[in-house]
């Protein structure tokens, strides 16, 4: 048999294909929601590549929504966009934008999310990547001021952790990578 080429889908998924078969439960109407998600998401993430190249080029935005508050303010507070935080091969992330740097005479870690979907965002996904941030940089939380901004929906959503919320997060990234490497050793 000699096929057809189709070699430029390689490694990719088709919207309607074999791997997510659940579509063909659908109706017309969750046809539609799953794929207006699934086009927001491929929105998102042009938006937040568009959003990293303002921040790398100082390029401000006009207006006061979402993408402008997020890229306006990472770039006010001195914000490197796009940061891989690294903990261990099982847990690792990257932050939207993220700065470290003394501000008042304390060392602050600054991390801020934009959130281009529907879905309300949640503060956890935050507090993770300050907790990588502190096992990867060797940080205590109790001994560096925290602040974390979720963007989304034409709003700012500002957390400030505290080690009773880092700490634990820390612990679990440590354990849980023990065991996933032990778990490797036996296979």
């Amino acid at each position: 048999m000699i096929w057809n080429d189709h070699s430029k889908f390689e490694g990719s998924h088709a919207f309607l294909g074999a791997s997510k078969y659940s579509w063909i439960n659908y109706d017309d109407e969750h046809l539609i929601s799953a794929y207006n998600n699934y086009t927001a998401s491929q929105r998102g993430t042009i938006l937040h590549a568009f959003a990293a190249d303002c921040i790398k080029l100082g390029r401000k935005l006009k207006g006061s929504d979402t993408l402008s508050s997020y890229v306006n303010d990472a770039i006010g507070f001195g914000m490197d966009p796009e940061v891989i935080l690294y903990y261990s091969q099982y847990c690792y992330g990257t932050a939207d934008s993220i700065s470290f740097r003394k501000e008042k005479g304390k060392e602050t870690l600054r991390i801020h999310d934009l959130k281009t979907g529907i879905m309300p965002a949640h503060m956890e996904q935050l507090e993770v990547y300050a907790a990588l941030f502190c096992l990867e940089y060797k940080k205590k939380p109790q001994d560096i001021n925290i602040e974390l901004r979720l963007y989304q929906n034409d709003d700012i959503l500002i957390g400030n952790p505290t080690i009773e919320d880092i700490a634990p997060i820390m612990d679990k990234a440590i354990h849980y990578t023990k065991i996933i490497s032990e778990l490797e050793k036996e296979v």
